[in-house]
């Protein structure tokens, strides 16, 4: 059993307020399009593609093996300890278990590879290849149908990320150098993938309270950054929202999409690190 660590009342309250300030900043402008029927397709796919509702981001967690002190009703799944109260791990735990060694197992070995940066973010071409269904048709492309189509048939697609390469169109899937399934991504995912570092924010809300919320909301920094380059990578036309294309058919836009891989690769690595810690810690 881990030891068990306390937070006092007043360290606990100032953390989970400077959690509210940060992620609100995410939030707020996100509710209010909702409100007024209007997506944003960076700042709002996030919260679309993986499901998770706001609120999931907001609400504060200490982590697992920390007594709240002063608590008495800090909401489900915590329970009465040393005069405050803690995350019941023994329920919370249990009916996890497979999941937290399925995430363990993925983070681990992706860690353990060298990262690739030589896909050139043509996962999103490669979805609106040789097709009229544009996935996001609300957006202009920058390019036409068949400048599209060049630019993916003139070197082979080297997607390593399942949950990319399931959207590409049929033409597009017998192009990419690996047929891509749900079970064997722990065996392609890799460190330099900008969806495999996006994913991170996946892994911490599903491991969420047993993880602080300070790291998940550290995931999801990471995770709005690499949508806004996978986007400005992409052949749709972003710029009347402020995003200038990372123009990927060009060998000068290739080196920027690599170095940009680099970086977020670098940042990804000790939040992964750290998710599979508290996955060791509570396995």
């Amino acid at each position: 059993m881990m030891p068990v660590r306390s937070l006092d009342e007043r360290e606990w309250r100032a953390r989970r307020e400077a959690h509210h300030a940060r992620v609100d900043v995410w939030i707020e402008p996100h509710l209010e399009r909702r409100r007024r029927s209007q997506t944003h397709p960076v700042e709002d796919f996030l919260f679309s593609y993986y499901g998770y509702r706001p609120s999931r981001l907001r609400r504060w967690h200490p982590g697992a093996f920390t007594v709240l002190e002063g608590a008495s009703d800090f909401g489900t799944g915590y329970v009465p300890a040393s005069g405050g109260q803690i995350l019941d791990l023994q329920e919370l735990i249990g009916r996890r278990s497979e999941s937290i060694a399925w995430i363990a197992d993925l983070l681990r070995r992706t860690a353990s590879r060298a990262g690739q940066f030589g896909c050139f973010g043509m996962h999103e071409w490669a979805m609106v290849y040789r097709t009229d269904d544009i996935r996001h048709a609300s957006q202009p492309l920058r390019l036409s149908s068949e400048q599209v189509a060049a630019a993916v048939e003139e070197r082979p697609l080297k997607c390593t990320h399942f949950d990319a390469f399931r959207f590409f169109t049929e033409p597009a899937r017998p192009l990419n150098t690996a047929v891509l399934t749900r079970e064997l991504q722990p065996v392609t995912e890799q460190p330099g993938c900008l969806h495999a570092n996006m994913d991170l924010y996946k892994w911490a809300v599903k491991l969420s309270p047993l993880v602080p919320s300070e790291l998940v909301a550290d995931c999801f920094a990471l995770a709005r950054d690499v949508r806004a380059v996978d986007m400005r990578a992409s052949p749709y036309d972003l710029r009347h929202l402020g995003y200038d294309p990372i123009p990927i058919e060009t060998a000068e836009g290739r080196t920027v999409y690599a170095a940009a891989q680099r970086e977020f690769a670098a940042r990804a690595a000790p939040l992964r690190a750290e998710l599979l810690a508290w996955c060791d810690r509570l396995i």
